[in-house]
């Protein structure tokens, strides 16, 4: 039985000889990235190039049976785990990076994802669950580890996603695609509605929704009456819109009566509160199957709130429940 062997030559005795692998350079704060690519043909002017990077000799690999080279490896691991908008290219030091074709949320499983790193010699990394990626990032990254692997590792993970598509129809990785909405937009405060201060929320939510492939189809202004925002929310349900977004009065001040109102319209709530910073204010219900929030002052001028959390859940077609809101916890501090 042919064993794998990896035979040293000096790169003065390497020109016409075939890498057994990538070469990597390192120019500290300016590069790092391939030099050379497995099976490049060594010529005379690659010699200083080698020796800059400190290889006074290269390896010419010669394949036992049952074994596979690291980059046709990888791109075995990645043509398995590929699911519904997922694309890859080639093998780069050993590695294929999995991509995102479209705008949408990661579908990763976290106990498949170990059951394939726990096979040894095989890296899986992902993103997490339900991470909102856009075309051309990055939704996972493998690679076999060593720079020969037995092929039956490989063949077991194989086997898994095989096991994973009969039950799931698809690929272990892949994009849940976000449907466009139309959303109805209801401002309130006093000082908003009699042009006292101008509005800087209707922009922000704008911005974002149009972000994710969705809109804002109406915006509409009520003072900090509870029975006039009643009202308008019952207006824009009657409009038909996919979702109701209702902006300020949703502290604990009082004054603010958005939560009592969109309540009193009819919402079945599933959480006044998130256990997430900034956004721990913000209200998710229900009007029948349409989605209505009350959204924090924070939606206005953070960043990253709750609401970025779960707009992309919503536009990919979630129910947000109980359960939702108590796992944002984890993960729930920003601190960009």
């Amino acid at each position: 039985m042919k064993t794998t062997r990896l035979r040293e030559v000096p790169v003065e005795e390497a020109v016409g000889l075939r890498l057994a692998h990538d070469l990597t350079q390192i120019i500290p704060g300016q590069f790092k990235g391939r030099l050379f690519r497995k099976g490049h043909v060594i010529t005379e002017e690659d010699i200083p190039k080698l020796l800059d990077i400190g290889k006074a000799h290269i390896y010419v690999l010669e394949l036992g049976e049952g074994d596979l080279h690291e980059d046709d490896a990888a791109l075995r691991l990645a043509r398995a785990l590929a699911g519904d908008d997922v694309a890859f290219g080639e093998p780069a030091e050993g590695k294929v990076t999995l991509k995102a074709q479209r705008i949408g949320l990661a579908a990763v499983d976290e106990a498949f994802v170990r059951s394939v790193n726990e096979i040894g010699d095989i890296a899986l990394a992902t993103v997490r669950k339900d991470a909102l990626l856009r075309p051309g990032e990055s939704i996972a990254a493998v690679r076999a580890i060593p720079l020969v692997i037995e092929e039956r590792k490989i063949a077991a993970a194989e086997a898994l996603a095989a096991e994973w598509r009969a039950r799931h129809g698809g690929g272990p990785l892949s994009v849940r695609p976000l449907r466009s909405v139309r959303a109805g937009l209801l401002v309130t405060g006093s000082e908003v509605y009699s042009g006292r201060i101008r509005d800087r929320f209707g922009p922000v939510v704008r911005a974002k929704l149009e972000a994710l492939g969705s809109e804002v189809a109406e915006q509409r202004f009520a003072p900090d009456d509870r029975q006039q925002i009643v009202t308008e929310i019952h207006y824009l349900l009657e409009q038909g819109y996919d979702m109701i977004l209702v902006t300020g009065g949703m502290s604990v001040d009082p004054d603010d009566r958005t939560p009592g109102a969109i309540r009193e319209a009819g919402a079945d709530i599933v959480s006044y509160g998130t256990p997430m910073l900034p956004g721990s204010m913000l209200l998710v219900g229900y009007l029948g199957d349409v989605p209505i929030l009350g959204l924090p002052g924070c939606v206005m001028h953070d960043p990253y709130t709750s609401f970025d959390v779960l707009l992309p859940r919503i536009l990919a077609g979630d129910r947000i429940t109980r359960d939702t809101i108590a796992g944002m916890g984890y993960g729930g501090l920003y601190h960009g």
